[in-house]
């Protein structure tokens, strides 16, 4: 497709192609099942990168090239990489004040989680860190939304959260060289999650998805994952590389903020109250992530019955239809030259709105509720 052409995409929806991703825990049946594959199985490729031009660190498989590269769906075209489309005007695609300040960055990553095995115990880099240690301009704060899961052992979804009371850089730092894997999950927070719960997990916060959560993550557009067990819940060995991420055993310790909570201090702090915004017979709105979290990202959800115009923003957007099917209508704005376009949508579709769409419009099929959850990516302004 030549560049031309690339630039006639700007005024429409895009849908993506799934991108699973390796990793080092097992999981995906309960994704591929939402995905309605037929025979949906648990295995390596546990996630899904949704409109994602950042490409994962896995040592010993740098030769897939394009692992966690989102593609765009074409009519009778060969796939596209996402980010070469933006790297062709990222003005058009990103929005003005976006790509001033972030040029072809979309400065977001979205994520479909399915864990049938626990996560080992990590932290992410927040900014300070990411810049002296990595010479990465971005971190990897996090949220959590959680659409589901199933119980694992006769352990219902849970999630590893936050220092306890009375842990110490030296007591962790005794606990990993010890490898006492029961010691590092005891001095963290057990949290059992539910659908619609939102967490938002901040760059220096200890933690560790459960066995059996299913959920959609929004982050910071880095796979920077520093690790505290040598070995998965399975035994698989973890490479040096993947524990410390270049940053040497010395730094992993100074990526951790050591500030500890109690239980309800911990979710008063982290855990956010879906905010409405719109309510009516129509639809509702609810912010997940809002600025009041962070101005790193942004998460909200729609439930339409009917149709809904939710606010016009100057960004791009990242859509995820979570349940339902309908449409989405662009260019009805009443802006001269601008095609007016329908679009077919239903669960499990991932979605990308370039800047310049403009007015969006939902309509859910009739006696059917469609939920979606739109991500937003950094603040420019």
């Amino acid at each position: 497709m030549g560049l031309d052409n690339r630039k006639a995409l700007h005024d429409r929806v895009l849908k993506l192609f799934s991108s699973r991703v390796w990793r080092t825990y097992l999981g995906g049946k309960e994704l591929e099942s939402w995905q309605g594959k037929s025979d949906p199985q648990d295995g390596e490729l546990p996630e899904d990168w949704i409109a994602s031009t950042v490409k994962a660190r896995n040592p010993g498989r740098e030769s897939i090239m394009d692992e966690g590269l989102s593609y765009i769906q074409l009519d009778n075209e060969e796939p596209m990489l996402l980010r070469d489309l933006i790297a062709s005007d990222p003005a058009l695609y990103l929005g003005e004040g976006h790509a001033a300040k972030f040029g072809n960055q979309t400065g977001v990553l979205v994520k479909m989680i399915d864990s049938l095995s626990r996560l080992t115990i990590q932290v992410h880099p927040d900014k300070q860190f990411a810049k002296d240690i990595l010479d990465s301009d971005f971190g990897k704060t996090e949220s959590w939304y959680i659409l589901g899961g199933r119980t694992v052992d006769g352990d219902p979804p849970h999630v590893f959260f936050g220092f306890k009371p009375g842990v110490t850089r030296e007591h962790w730092e005794r606990l990993f060289y010890e490898q006492n894997i029961t010691g590092m999950l005891e001095a963290l927070h057990k949290i059992e999650v539910q659908p619609g719960d939102v967490f938002f997990i901040e760059g220096g916060v200890p933690h560790a998805i459960g066995a059996g959560c299913f959920l959609i993550e929004v982050q910071e557009p880095t796979d920077y994952t520093l690790r505290t067990e040598r070995t998965t819940p399975e035994g698989r060995v973890i490479p040096d590389l993947l524990i410390h991420q270049g940053a040497g055993f010395d730094a992993l310790f100074d990526c951790f903020h050591y500030d500890d909570y109690s239980e309800e201090d911990m979710l008063r702090q982290w855990r956010k109250e879906p905010q409405l915004i719109h309510a009516s017979v129509d639809a509702e709105e609810s912010i997940l992530i809002g600025e009041d979290a962070t101005r790193l990202f942004g998460m909200n959800r729609l439930r339409v019955r009917t149709t809904y115009s939710p606010k016009e923003h100057k960004t791009f957007i990242i859509a995820i239809v979570v349940s339902g099917a309908g449409v989405i209508t662009t260019g009805d704005d009443g802006n001269v030259g601008k095609e007016c376009r329908v679009q077919s949508i239903a669960q499990g579709d991932f979605l990308f709105i370039p800047a310049s769409v403009g007015k969006v419009t939902w309509t859910a099929l009739v006696d059917s509720e469609l939920e979606v959850v739109l991500c937003f990516p950094p603040l420019s302004n």
